[in-house]
């Protein structure tokens, strides 16, 4: 009865989150707040405290995204939630020890499910929010990581600790990749947090850190996957965000690569300036959603960009610190991604998403002087 109760919920909450993704399409609104961009953030970050999680935005999102909450993890804490925080995992790892699984997403009944499908940097972000945030974890807890970990081995890894070449989602979910530098950098992660945690994974951070190095980068940034070497926003940056890799030289080729093709105009940041090298999921490119992850302005991967370029001292930071929030203030909201002219994105099947629990990781920078 429990596994046809689980695949029920799945089922449900994977027909709910659609739903809501079409119904505010048409019919839903965006909320406008008053302010500048420190305050309007603030205004969203609190609506988005609920008292049991953190919601991932105020429009369709009303759910927890595992891989959201975890880019914001650290910075919640940093800001001072870290009850919150604590809370939110708790609740969490709850709902997946129910379930016997560790899934992308989970709505607010507990019903566990994949967006758009089994992604390969779940396990990993909810294992970087453990250390960030200084989870205690109690011996249940840790006895199932150690479970979901041995299956997560076998279902993405070669016996060399290699990523296997399969399809799975992960950030740029709209992408069908080949090994993303992305992904790897994930499980370098991984890596590094069941030391910490004292979890079993039998391999260590080095592994991938050579792969990104020596496969991956390609002398201006690190290439997108093991099938093309076009830029990608979070394939680019998120081995120097995760600290997988700190070396000042690449970080510095990559800053120059994005000023010279002009990646972090009219916002910080355009996902990438080659839409054509990749290949798309059919329902998430033209007609539905033309140019979703293409040319398109990300926020989140915007906040990435501030966060490396803050890391590195970079002279950029202040220009583009005060573009974003410009952004965010023409908006009055947060917005989940635009048009590559900075206009709100609208297509047949979906529209740009309000008010995104990202707002911490802006939070979280300070205002240049």
């Amino acid at each position: 009865m429990k596994p046809l109760i689980r695949y029920a919920g799945v089922i449900f909450g994977t027909i709910r989150a659609e739903y809501r993704q079409l119904a505010n399409r048409y019919f839903g609104t965006i909320e406008r707040f008053d302010g500048n961009a420190w305050e309007i953030c603030n205004q969203i970050l609190e609506r988005l405290w609920q008292g049991d999680f953190y919601r991932t935005s105020l429009g369709h999102f009303d759910f927890f995204w595992m891989r959201d909450f975890g880019t914001v993890c650290q910075s919640l804490v940093r800001l001072g939630h870290e009850k919150e925080v604590h809370h939110t995992l708790r609740w969490t790892l709850l709902q997946y020890r129910r379930a016997n699984i560790i899934s992308t997403c989970i709505d607010k009944a507990g019903n566990c499910f994949e967006a758009p499908g089994r992604a390969i940097d779940t396990l990993p972000w909810l294992l970087h929010c453990l250390v960030v945030s200084h989870y205690p974890l109690n011996k249940s807890e840790h006895e199932f990581l150690n479970r979901q970990l041995k299956k997560y081995c076998s279902i993405f890894l070669k016996e060399d600790g290699r990523l296997k070449s399969m399809k799975y989602a992960e950030m740029r979910d709209a992408v069908i990749y080949d090994r993303s530098a992305y992904a790897v950098s994930l499980v370098a992660r991984l890596a590094r947090c069941t030391k910490q945690l004292g979890l079993n994974f039998p391999f260590g951070v080095e592994l991938y850190q050579k792969e990104l190095t020596t496969t991956y980068w390609n002398g201006n940034y690190f290439s997108a996957d093991r099938k093309t070497t076009a830029f990608s926003a979070e394939c680019a940056l998120f081995p120097f965000f995760l600290d997988v890799i700190d070396d000042a030289d690449m970080a510095s080729k990559t800053f120059e690569y994005i000023n010279k093709h002009k990646l972090n105009e009219p916002y910080p940041l355009i996902y990438t300036n080659q839409p054509h090298a990749f290949t798309y999921h059919w329902w998430m490119t033209a007609p539905f959603m033309p140019n979703y992850a293409g040319e398109s302005v990300w926020s989140w991967h915007g906040e990435y960009y501030l966060h490396v370029l803050k890391k590195y001292q970079r002279p950029e930071y202040n220009e583009q610190y005060v573009r974003f929030a410009a952004m965010v203030e023409r908006h009055k909201t947060f917005p989940e991604m635009l048009n590559k002219d900075g206009s709100w994105y609208y297509a047949p099947i979906y529209r740009g998403d309000p008010g995104m629990v990202w707002v911490a990781l802006f939070l979280e920078l300070p205002v240049p002087a």
